[in-house]
């Protein structure tokens, strides 16, 4: 029998806790909660958990300070936040700490499951992937180790996520919509209004482009998406 993957679930409001541990246990995981900020943020850091799912007004120490200790402990912990702030300044705030995902309140409890075994997904070994992504402007990206490779660049596993999809599609331009369900597990037929695609490629491009004004790896196709442009020697 497969282990049960094991979520923390930090959030302050008892009955959003309770549906939450009552949901995920019934989905099949092993679910441990705390309400408290500081409790989650030590509990955060044992390593124990495959995903961490992370509300943002907590007592003790908001959401935005646990996932960003997280990110200097571990780059690759899976985090989902949720919170009813959904300005764009904190969407960028919770994406460029290194959240995985980020979603509002009230939610969709079935959509939430699907994003959580999305995240799940990406993180675990899955299909191999390569090593190296040699880009057109002779920057090479060490995908194992989320980096570029002779530089302090660093990637968040979700930028990784995004440019690996880019990638594996590197002949045609991929669509922002496909983005949002291949790499973020969001349902097809759902109508979603949402930065994060545009979010993350500008980060990508503040660290792989020469001049990321003017970017010439990851391209704006009009009416398209986006597609990368790497090196094919």
């Amino acid at each position: 029998m497969a282990e049960k993957a094991k979520l923390l679930i930090v959030e302050d409001e008892t009955a959003i806790r309770v549906g939450l541990v009552d949901v995920f246990v019934f989905h099949g995981y092993e679910v441990d909660s705390v309400e408290h900020g500081e409790a989650g943020l030590h509990k955060a850091l044992t390593g124990l958990y495959d995903l961490i799912l992370l509300d943002v007004m907590l007592p003790g120490m908001n959401g935005f300070d646990i996932c960003q200790r997280i990110r200097e402990q571990d780059r690759q912990q899976p985090v989902i936040m949720l919170t009813a702030k959904t300005s764009d300044e904190d969407i960028v705030q919770g994406l460029t700490l290194g959240a995985d995902d980020y979603i509002a309140k009230p939610f969709s409890v079935t959509q939430l499951v699907l994003r959580v075994q999305a995240v799940l997904r990406r993180a675990g070994i899955g299909e191999q992937q390569q090593r190296e992504i040699c880009l057109n402007n002779n920057r090479v990206v060490d995908t194992d180790n989320l980096n570029i490779m002779d530089s302090n660049t660093l990637f968040t596993r979700r930028e990784m996520d995004v440019l690996q999809y880019l990638h594996r599609h590197c002949d045609r331009p991929v669509p922002r919509e496909e983005l949002l369900v291949k790499v973020w597990g969001y349902a097809s037929d759902m109508e979603i209004e949402t930065r994060t695609v545009d979010i993350h490629i500008a980060k990508l491009r503040r660290k792989i482009e020469i001049d990321p004004a003017n970017p010439e790896v990851i391209v704006t196709v009009r009416g398209a998406g986006y597609r990368i442009f790497v090196k094919t020697e």
